[in-house]
């Protein structure tokens, strides 16, 4: 049985993202590749939320994330787990992320990321061929 831990998940994720940063040609800052990255932001429930956000508060979180150059695709709260974020980040911006969220949302927060992908129009046509069939 394969292992499916988020450490292991995290350690997945992290290769496939070095794949695509070191395969991909230096790329001017206007056409540079993105990549989207998803977080999941897990509450710890050891705290109540004012003190969450005022951990958030006191490590400067919203100053500090999403960092500048970086889109939020998405950003959702997921209840009784936390918050799931999903950037548009830029391969350069990668690090930039993850270090935000080590100096901010920890204590706050644990954390998990993975890389994704968007798969709405690959699964729109494939729903499209099945019904022409």
């Amino acid at each position: 049985m394969a292992d499916t831990s988020p450490r292991t998940n995290r350690w997945i994720a992290l290769a496939a993202l070095a794949a695509l940063c070191f395969s991909t040609a230096p790329a001017r800052a206007a056409d540079e590749p993105t990549i989207l990255l998803t977080i999941f932001l897990r509450h710890d429930e050891s705290k109540t939320l004012d003190e969450i956000n005022a951990e958030l508060e006191k490590n400067g979180f919203y100053k500090a994330f999403p960092p500048e150059g970086t889109t939020v695709e998405s950003w959702y709260v997921m209840m009784g787990i936390g918050q799931v974020v999903t950037l548009r980040v830029p391969a350069s911006k990668v690090r930039e992320v993850n270090l935000a969220i080590e100096k901010t949302a920890w204590k706050a927060y644990r954390t998990e990321f993975y890389l994704t992908y968007d798969y709405r129009t690959l699964a729109k046509e494939a729903r499209e061929r099945s019904l022409k069939k």
